[in-house]
């Protein structure tokens, strides 16, 4: 009876340990799929309107990283800001939205995040770059964070 409650175990603990990493092969390939989207832009110059490789607003550059995944979103940091599922920054995970108050006017500036900790975004001195939102000028500034791709839409754009 034991013998056989150990092996019951056993493979309830494989299992869960198979969708385990079945998952985060998933969230793996989503995100070097984000990450081959991002890496082209980086060092892009900033360009208030901007939406291309000629340069990017922050709003043009998370509209534009969106966009290759066949997700619209709104021109603007603050209509980006109405749309997804908020999330708590305990919970924050590569391709969620960040916002911020650079302004002191509400919603200004926008980045995408590429790790848990890790987000890019078109900075207005230094263009396309990814910062720690851990820096005290982001923590000092963030207002919130939005997910727009569901764990399905983003798991599924990583098979190729």
């Amino acid at each position: 009876m034991i013998l056989n409650m150990k092996k019951k175990l056993t493979a309830a603990v494989m299992g869960f340990a198979i969708a385990f990493t079945v998952m985060g092969t998933s969230s793996a390939s989503a995100n070097s799929k984000m990450d081959q989207i991002i890496e082209p832009a980086m060092g892009t110059p900033y360009r208030i309107g901007g939406t291309s490789f000629s340069g990017f607003d922050c709003s043009g550059f998370t509209q534009y990283v969106f966009g290759q995944m066949n997700i619209d979103l709104p021109r603007q940091s603050t209509s980006q800001y109405q749309v997804g599922d908020a999330v708590s920054k305990n919970d924050l995970q590569a391709g969620d939205l960040v916002f911020f108050n650079t302004t002191g006017a509400g919603v200004s500036h926008v980045g995408v995040m590429v790790s848990s900790t890790q987000f890019a975004h078109a900075s207005t001195s230094k263009g396309v770059r990814i910062d720690n939102l851990d820096m005290d000028y982001y923590q000092n500034r963030y207002v919130g964070a939005k997910r727009v791709m569901s764990n399905f839409s983003y798991s599924s754009y990583a098979t190729e």
